[in-house]
């Protein structure tokens, strides 16, 4: 049976709270999200709509932003608002419930975006 000074030493522990698993800091010393970077696209932001995966319900769907985190969170309010509609931010795309995409295309073009409407 191995000692606990062989064993690496602490296991678990709550003190610092919620942990960064990249840099193994606190989220709140946390360096990660600050550093990351916006994708670079073509500048061209997409506009389309899928029902796939959902039930059959139709979903607009924007990608290729070229904002941070916290700025594509404040586009996807302004778009939800406008549409009258939820929706949410997943890993650099929005989604707007609903069958929303000349509206959309509309509002992002009057923002000063390069738009183009994908798929059917």
């Amino acid at each position: 049976m191995k000692s606990r000074s062989t064993s690496g030493g602490l296991v678990y522990s709550t003190d610092a709270g919620r942990m960064c698993p990249v840099c193994r800091n606190s989220v709140d010393r946390c360096g990660c999200k600050k550093a990351a970077a916006v994708p670079a696209g073509d500048g061209i932001v997409r506009v389309s709509r899928e029902t796939k995966g959902r039930g059959g319900k139709a979903v607009t769907v924007v990608k290729g932003v070229a904002l941070a985190e916290a700025d594509l969170v404040k586009l996807a309010q302004q778009l939800k608002a406008s549409c009258g509609s939820g929706g949410t931010v997943k890993d650099g795309v929005i989604e707007v419930q609903g069958d929303h995409c000349d509206k959309v295309v509309a509002l992002l073009t009057a923002q000063g975006h390069k738009v183009k409407r994908a798929g059917g």
